[in-house]
């Protein structure tokens, strides 16, 4: 007990404080709101960068990506306050940082991974379904109508149009080049240069990455942080409150209409589920 109190108060005068924030899921609000946004995580990210006696920020990563708007949000939010405050930021790749997970990870001055993380998809995808044949077994008829005449732009229940394919083109290559920008400017003389394939969509394990200079090296949270600034360095986590679906699974129940708004809210987070899988399955997990 003498011991504990002895080094409580020695690592109270010079303690090395490091603020841990964790990353972990689909980018954006998808249909329950539970994704990773800038409007959910901006007083997380405020919050770490105000610890006292902090040496850096360290970010832990685990996101096949999402929204483009959402992560640029997110990075431009860790950017700005890792210049206001001068503490630098370190971020931790877990299973994957691809796509918007990797325009997240960017925002870090350093990157380290594992040697089995996947890393990269710099590139920007769209997926949907067509049902105009299923209606149609179904002998429904479907009605309509728009005040402006690109309004139904891709619409699942119509025919596809080449002109609207080609405007949808001309977005994701916009954002395609945003992505890209943003990757170059943040890396920089650290990527491989000629390496035609590296915007290309693919994506590589921790050493390849390492290798093509996406990350700057193989490692996990508390070696680096003991390596970088010393044995007594301590870690405080900053993360979200319990979510309002979580509270209301926990909340005992009081009657009838209790039950009925958390079986709605049930099947919103299947809904939510199925939609984080589709992220998560391209990259096999």
């Amino acid at each position: 007990m003498f011991k504990r109190i002895i080094s409580i108060l020695r690592f109270g005068r010079g303690a090395r404080m490091v603020g841990v924030i964790r990353l972990d899921g689909v980018i954006g609000g998808g249909t329950f709101r539970s994704g990773l946004t800038d409007e959910r995580l901006g007083p997380v990210i405020e919050k770490v960068f105000k610890i006292k006696k902090l040496k850096a920020v360290a970010i832990i990563i685990n996101s096949p990506g999402g929204s483009p708007a959402q992560s640029s949000l997110l990075h431009q939010r860790i950017r700005r306050l890792s210049k206001e405050k001068n503490i630098p930021v370190i971020a931790f790749v877990e299973d994957v940082a691809a796509s918007g997970g990797y325009w997240l990870a960017v925002s870090a001055d350093e990157i380290f991974v594992n040697a089995n993380s996947i890393v990269g998809s710099i590139g920007v995808i769209y997926s949907g379904f067509g049902f105009t044949k299923a209606i149609e077994k179904l002998g429904v008829e479907r009605r309509l109508h728009t005040a402006g005449e690109n309004k139904s732009l891709l619409d699942p229940f119509l025919p596809e149009e080449d002109e609207d394919i080609e405007r949808l083109a001309v977005i994701q290559e916009k954002l395609h080049k945003n992505f890209i920008s943003i990757v170059q400017s943040r890396r920089g003389q650290r990527l491989k240069p000629n390496t035609t394939n590296l915007y290309s969509g693919d994506f590589w394990l921790g050493e390849s990455a390492l290798e093509l200079g996406l990350v700057d090296g193989i490692g996990e949270l508390v070696g680096i942080m003991k390596e970088r600034f010393g044995q007594d360095v301590r870690l405080r986590h900053i993360g979200l409150k319990k979510g309002w679906f979580r509270r209301r699974l926990s909340f005992p129940g009081s009657g009838g209409e209790r039950m009925a708004d958390m079986g709605g809210s049930m099947a919103l987070g299947v809904i939510s589920a199925l939609e984080s899988k589709a992220f998560w399955s391209r990259y096999g997990l």
